[in-house]
């Protein structure tokens, strides 16, 4: 398994909470946070937990909400900033790929951009459907894989978008159906990413026992026109909301 420190995440944790703040970065803010939180409420959980927490910000919106979130994230500084941040809330040093919950612990399982830094994702997946409770939720915003599947070798401080002069910019992709990590930077952060074709993630989840329930790309929402010209020509998350099935056993 790898650790924080190898996929760059500890090196990267003091650029990474500059970068996010308390209200997250653009594609947080201004698209995926308002569909998450609505999909958050229509779960009607009491307890969650998000996989992946990073400075716990999701955890503290969940926590305004009424619910009782549990945090965990493998980067130590990482935790130790949601821990100064939330005094009251209950974070812990973990792996996605090892979950320390008994099964079917929680009423809502939280996915917020993590799955591309999860090195083993299918455990990753195995274990979040096993900790949620027959009639759960496991909640899931990921970068689109079309967005991931840039070409190989792509410099780490280059967008992968095209400008070659006869036709608006467009998009790199290639090796779509290829699994495989890269380096990505910016900002003085330099994390491993992992590319995935959406089916290894569609298997991976229908293994698990669990059911697609809503699929969404959502869209930008802000007031920048730059920024939803951006997201208007790429899908560049996806939304997910997968149920078990209130007749599921715990593996």
């Amino acid at each position: 398994m790898m650790s924080a420190t190898s996929d760059g995440w500890q090196a990267s944790a003091e650029a990474w909470i500059a970068h996010i703040g308390e209200t997250g970065d653009r594609g947080r803010a201004d698209v995926l946070d308002r569909p998450m939180m609505d999909a958050v409420t229509a779960s009607g959980a009491k307890t969650a937990l998000d996989v992946g927490c990073g400075e716990g910000r999701f955890c503290r919106m969940m926590a305004a909400a009424g619910l009782s979130p549990i945090g965990i994230d493998p980067t130590p500084q990482l935790i130790a900033t949601a821990k100064a941040r939330d005094p009251g809330g209950h974070y812990l040093d973990a792996s996605a790929e090892d979950l320390p919950f008994e099964a079917e612990r929680f009423d809502l399982v939280v996915s917020y951009l993590t799955l591309i830094d999860i090195p083993d994702f299918r455990t990753g997946i195995s274990e979040m459907a096993r900790v949620l409770a027959p009639g759960g939720t496991l909640l899931v915003a990921n970068l689109n894989p079309f967005v991931t599947a840039m070409p190989k070798g792509w410099p780490e401080d280059q967008s992968a978008w095209v400008k070659d002069g006869s036709h608006a910019p467009y998009y790199a992709v290639t090796d779509y159906m290829e699994e495989r990590a890269a380096w990505t930077a910016w900002g003085g952060i330099r994390i491993l990413n992992h590319h995935r074709p959406l089916s290894a993630y569609m298997a991976a989840f229908l293994g698990a026992g669990l059911c697609l329930t809503r699929y969404d790309e959502p869209a930008y929402h802000g007031d920048d026109p730059d920024a939803a010209a951006k997201y208007a020509r790429v899908p560049w998350f996806n939304l997910m909301v997968w149920q078990k099935s209130k007749g599921s056993v715990a593996l």
